[in-house]
């Protein structure tokens, strides 16, 4: 059964809103998502030099977008723990170590992309 509430293009729009208050959110209460957006920004006029075709561009700017969206998952892993209590338990602190170990991966996923366009 479906939920009640809007649909078309109003469910669409206020999706879209909701996303960009997640951003919003993101931007002001996390650091590392804005030393990554500002990775992106810096480096994605450098993928479209860098880049010979669609592809490497594609992979390039792709890779990082990658980051950003890992690091939005992980904060917002970060955030429903943190708001289940204050109190260590292990598996929240498994989770929000997956979660870094997934931005990890993100980051290391990038840099051996760049490394294989940058030296082909």
């Amino acid at each position: 059964m479906a939920k009640p509430g809007k649909t078309g293009i109003a469910r669409i729009i206020d999706a879209t809103g909701y996303s960009w208050r997640g951003v919003r959110a993101a931007f002001k209460h996390e650091a590392a998502f804005r030393q990554e957006l500002l990775l992106l920004v810096i480096l994605a006029p450098v993928a479209l030099w860098l880049g010979n075709s669609g592809v490497e561009y594609a992979l390039l700017i792709g890779s990082l977008l990658l980051v950003l969206m890992v690091e939005l998952l992980n904060s917002a892993v970060e955030a429903v723990v943190d708001r289940i209590g204050p109190e260590h338990h292990k598996l929240a602190g498994r989770a929000k170590d997956i979660g870094s170990a997934a931005v990890l991966v993100a980051l290391l996923n990038a840099a051996v992309i760049w490394l294989f366009i940058l030296f082909k």
